[in-house]
């Protein structure tokens, strides 16, 4: 994604219909010979533009709600899983199904099987020839706490001593909170299309290279400035309207 704030993509197309308005003001000595710098094609890009701000304004609220909705629906699931772990634990069941389990609930949880090295230690080991190398292990991604979670219902389904009296810890509830949380990460990358696609084609109208509304608002002001003077009101009038590019 561009680091132009979304503020800074309306300012542009703002001071763009301010430029425009200015060199319309000047009347028949702004002629360009270029035919992207007439006031019919700027005019023609500014609704464009317009256009285009406004596809993304009104793909972001779909976007944004459902990431809410997910965030909300995620947020208790950690606490959630440690009392299944306990549960289980609790249960008449083997020490290989209960390591089994305590496998995926660290990945639930993005924590680590053995505390990670800190650097001290890593010194002391390099310093003795020991390389050392640590991959991270969290797996807290949507998608992974999604595919870990449905990794823990099968377990805990094929596991018959697991029967707690809980409701929301029973494995029919624990199903109904995966199908939950699928549905939910589904929406947001369904709502995510259209709101990247816009992005892109906004992108393309504001600041593709040689075409797109910031370069054409240099060459505007460079054309007035070859035609008045640089130091000319026509100029100064123009010259602060200020237009941000991509980083």
């Amino acid at each position: 994604m561009p680091s132009t704030s979304e503020t800074g993509h309306a300012k542009n197309v703002a001071n763009y219909e301010k430029l425009i308005a200015n060199i319309t003001a000047l009347g028949t000595p702004y002629n360009p010979s270029k035919a992207s710098l007439k006031l019919p094609a700027l005019n023609t890009q500014l609704t464009a533009a317009k256009t285009a701000i406004a596809a993304v304004n009104s793909a972001e609220p779909a976007y944004k709600n459902a990431v809410s909705a997910r965030d909300v629906a995620f947020a208790p699931l950690s606490k959630s899983i440690t009392r299944v772990n306990n549960a289980l634990k609790a249960s008449d069941t083997t020490t290989q199904v209960d390591e089994s389990a305590l496998t995926l609930v660290r990945k639930l949880q993005g924590r680590r099987a053995t505390p990670k090295m800190t650097e001290e230690e890593k010194k002391v080991a390099a310093e003795a020839g020991n390389e050392v190398t640590e991959i991270s292990s969290s797996q807290m991604s949507f998608d992974n706490r999604i595919d870990n979670l449905d990794k823990l219902v099968k377990l805990l389904t094929s596991v018959t001593a697991y029967a707690p009296n809980e409701a929301d810890l029973k494995v029919t509830a624990l199903t109904t909170l995966l199908t939950d949380l699928k549905a939910k990460n589904t929406a947001v990358i369904t709502a995510e299309a259209p709101l990247v696609n816009a992005r892109i084609a906004r992108n393309d109208v504001l600041y593709k290279a040689g075409t797109g509304l910031v370069d054409t608002s240099v060459d505007v002001k460079t054309y007035v400035k070859s035609v008045f003077g640089a130091t000319s009101p026509q100029y100064k009038t123009i010259s602060g309207l200020t237009f941000t590019n991509r980083k």
